[in-house]
């Protein structure tokens, strides 16, 4: 079971990004969806989540430029970034909850991380 994200970039101010991680493996019912990013010095702070009834929430900083949605029958979740701001990049890491076949656990996975810069 893994999780593999893509899209990251380098972009200009004011453009966009599209993020999408995939779950691969034997899962079963995946929960809450989700991106985290982290900046060099800085914690990993919550972008945005989906939960499996595509209710959404997101951070402040991101709310109306960002777009979070999933894909349950694909097991993906995408990130749509529009409005990209310098203070946005980061290293953005996909995140799922659920248990996985094997062990049957609920728990926390992650993905690898991509890696976003906005500059011009």
């Amino acid at each position: 079971v893994q999780l593999q994200a893509s899209g990251g970039g380098l972009v200009q101010p004011g453009g966009s990004l599209r993020l999408s991680c995939v779950v691969s493996g034997d899962v079963f019912l995946i929960n809450d969806m989700a991106w985290y990013r982290q900046a060099p010095g800085n914690q990993r702070d919550m972008v945005a989540v989906i939960n499996n009834d595509g209710g959404a929430r997101y951070a402040e900083s991101v709310q109306g430029r960002f777009t979070i949605s999933r894909d349950n029958a694909e097991n993906t979740v995408t990130l749509q970034m529009n409005g990209l701001k310098p203070e946005d990049t980061a290293v953005y890491f996909c995140y799922a909850h659920f248990a996985d076949i094997a062990s049957m656990v609920e728990r926390d996975w992650w993905g690898q991380g991509t890696q976003v810069t906005v500059s011009s």
